[in-house]
Formats: structure tokens, C-alpha cells, sequence
């Protein structure tokens, strides 16, 4: 199964935090499954890195670079069909407006794939969620 993994998902993933759901953490070692991560959250990463809203065990470039080669990872870029997607994409009750994990979303519809992460936001949108 082909997996979109939300942004924590993959910062626990790498830190084996124990906030990773039992479920998750089985998907996630399961080689049957491959495992996407957007582009927008290696961006997401960068930049609360740079204002400090990050602290990472090793600098940004090694950290992702490691984490990306070790779980055999690959980088879904940001397609103008996404951009697209995007576009058009509502605003549930929640008033959910965060633009990476719309991405998310948008690239979950787009391709298909389940978004792992335990943000409900996601719901809202018709996607499917694992956690």
C-alpha cells in the first residue's frame, strides 16, 4: 500500500517517539508498503527549524536526508495539478487553513494514498486517515 505521510508522522517515525501510534509504527516497518513524503513537509520542517520552532537531533540536511534513505522514503514533489487540487479544496467547520497538510490533502486526492497522521483536520475532507 502506497502511504502520504503527514509531517509528525515522519518526525516521530525518525525519532522513534512513543507518540507514534502501535498501528502506525507496524504500516510504517512493513515492507509490503511504500512510504511518500511530501515535498511541502520537508518544507514544513525548514522552516520551523529556521524561525526555532524545531529542534532536531542532527542538523536539518543530515536529519532528513538520513530519515529519508533509512525508511527507503521517497519525496513526492508538488505538482501544478496539486497546486490545482489545492485551489479548490473547501474550508470545513474546522476553518482547518493550514496550508501544508492542505497540500496533503490535495495530494492524497490526487493520488489516492492514505494520509498517516493522527490529525483529524484531515477528515474533513474526505480522505482516508490511518492512525
Amino acid at each position: 500500500m502506497n502511504l502520504l505521510l503527514d509531517t509528525h508522522t515522519f518526525l516521530w517515525h525518525a525519532d522513534g517517539d512513543p507518540q507514534l501510534s502501535r498501528h502506525v509504527a507496524t504500516l510504517l516497518t512493513d515492507p509490503a508498503n511504500d512510504l511518500f513524503l511530501s515535498v511541502a513537509s520537508v518544507w514544513e520542517i525548514a522552516i520551523k527549524v529556521n524561525v526555532g520552532k524545531l529542534k532536531l537531533s542532527t542538523p536539518y540536511p543530515a536529519y532528513v536526508a538520513d530519515a529519508v534513505r533509512g525508511y527507503g522514503l521517497t519525496v513526492l514533489p508538488i505538482t501544478l495539478d496539486d497546486c490545482e487540487r489545492y485551489t479548490h479544496l473547501p474550508f470545513p467547520l474546522t476553518n482547518h487553513r493550514d496550508p501544508f497538510d492542505r497540500m496533503l490533502v490535495a495530494q492524497s486526492l490526487r493520488l489516492g494514498f492514505p494520509v498517516v497522521g493522527a490529525d483529524a483536520n484531515f477528515d474533513a475532507y474526505g480522505v482516508t486517515r490511518l492512525w
